[in-house]
């Protein structure tokens, strides 16, 4: 069961972070990849694939923006500002996902995405997935 939770996660990851624009050609066949793969996990139509795919790009987008104006103010958020930022993001793509999915399919997409977030923090170091975690150290 966890191997299948993994895998689901893994395939969610790549869609969550669709790519950009104009991506190099590898990256876009590894979205288009995942995006496939999340496409049958959650039994889209390819009407419900393609607005799923805009979605997902609009919130990469608009998180790529978010970064790239702190970089460029030269300020640095702080972890609670960041995780606060992501958390509103997600909510804002829950919403505009409950108008093109079903509730069972919105349901394993989010349980597909809090698996996925909670293997990239027990990846990163930042305890067990499903743990409560602390910000990183700051050096």
């Amino acid at each position: 069961m966890k191997t299948a939770i993994l895998a689901l996660t893994l395939l969610c990851a790549g869609a969550a972070y669709a790519q950009s624009a104009q991506p190099p050609a590898p990256h876009a066949a590894d979205a288009a990849r995942r995006m496939d793969d999340l496409a049958t996990l959650l039994d889209l139509t390819d009407g419900q694939k393609a607005q799923v795919q805009t979605i997902l790009q609009e919130e990469h987008a608009k998180m790529r923006q978010s970064f790239e104006q702190a970089k460029a103010s030269g300020t640095h958020p702080d972890w609670q500002q960041m995780k606060a930022l992501h958390e509103q993001m997600q909510q804002e793509t829950a919403q505009k996902l409950s108008t093109v999915l079903s509730a069972t399919q919105l349901k394993k997409f989010q349980i597909i995405q809090r698996e996925m977030h909670a293997h990239m923090r027990h990846h990163m170091g930042q305890g067990e997935p499903g743990a409560a975690t602390a910000p990183p150290a700051q050096n």
